[in-house]
């Protein structure tokens, strides 16, 4: 009997419906790092014995919404929402606001930053993630004797803010002094974060002609996609810099196999952690200083073992 009940109540920390006293989540979807991010989530509500129900809208805007309505209805304590399109989270903020309950936003900064009211912004700034990306690419291409590099870079989801600005943070280091080399980039597509789009994408383009120096990608996924589609074309990967961000599990095994050249460790499980633990203290009546920043961390063969089970 007391297996059964606890087995019953580690359930409930994961799924079923809200009651007041919960914290609701909404997960975009449950790609790979965002699973990491959710299961953060539940060990720091474990940790907490903090009732949590988890919802994934399978990246759709009108589900999620849905999802905050319910919450909400039910009175919940706090809503933390990994949004689907950071662009179109004013909705889910009013209606938080209105009910007088805290949303925390994890991971997707929200457009709406200056009206989060009792609400916060827990995830990794990134500036820090495609700026640090970048400029290990251009100190591997620096060191190889290159003067002048063609690039390719794949762009995530346009409708995440993260997509956005590691695509201009990779521009920008480009324009600055920091790089040392001038990156000429061959051509620029979103693959929506997705290996089979990326490795669709990357085949497109070897069908083109392109023949990069590197490939910068906006996330591990797609960076996982391009290496699949030089190596089905008979591609030496030494001669090809891939870089990623997030450092999953499946890409410092690509790391490790000499296929990935850099990554960046973006803290799922922190993340997750600090979104239940933000959301526990405003729903409490404290303050808390918003955004709340998890750093991110450059990842090469040279460190990547500390990385190995982190995340």
């Amino acid at each position: 009997m007391k297996k059964y009940l606890l087995g019953a109540a580690l359930s409930a920390l994961m799924t079923g419906s809200a009651f007041a006293g919960d914290i609701g989540v909404s997960m975009a979807n449950s790609d790979t790092f965002l699973t990491v991010l959710r299961q953060g989530i539940e060990k720091a509500a474990a940790g907490a014995s903090q009732p949590v129900v988890i919802e994934i809208a399978d990246d759709d805007v009108n589900k999620q919404l849905s999802q905050v309505q319910n919450f909400i209805a039910a009175k919940v304590d706090a809503v933390i929402v990994n949004p689907v399109d950071t662009s179109a989270t004013a909705p889910m903020t009013k209606l938080a606001n209105d009910a007088g309950i805290p949303i925390v936003y994890v991971n997707r900064q929200p457009i709406d930053m200056d009206k989060l009211g009792k609400g916060a912004f827990v995830g990794s700034n990134e500036v820090d993630s495609g700026t640090l990306e970048t400029k290990e690419v251009c100190r591997m291409l620096k060191e190889a004797g290159k003067t002048e590099a063609g690039i390719l870079i794949m762009v995530g989801d346009l409708a995440n803010q993260a997509a956005v600005m590691r695509t201009k943070d990779i521009h920008d280091v480009n324009a600055g002094s920091e790089c040392g080399v001038k990156l000429n980039v061959i051509d620029e597509q979103t693959a929506g974060w997705d290996p089979v789009k990326a490795q669709d994408l990357m085949t497109n383009w070897i069908a083109a002609g392109h023949k990069p120096d590197a490939v910068i990608s906006n996330n591990d996924n797609m960076a996982i996609g391009a290496v699949n589609a030089m190596k089905a074309a008979g591609w030496d990967m030494k001669d090809v810099i891939v870089a990623g961000v997030d450092a999953t599990q499946e890409a410092l095994a690509y790391m490790k196999a000499g296929d990935l050249d850099v990554t960046v460790f973006q803290n799922a499980a922190a993340q997750g952690g600090g979104a239940v633990d933000t959301a526990m203290k405003l729903a409490k009546g404290e303050a808390v200083a918003s955004p709340v920043w998890v750093p991110f961390e450059l990842v090469t063969p040279a460190n990547m073992d500390k990385y190995t089970a982190k995340n």
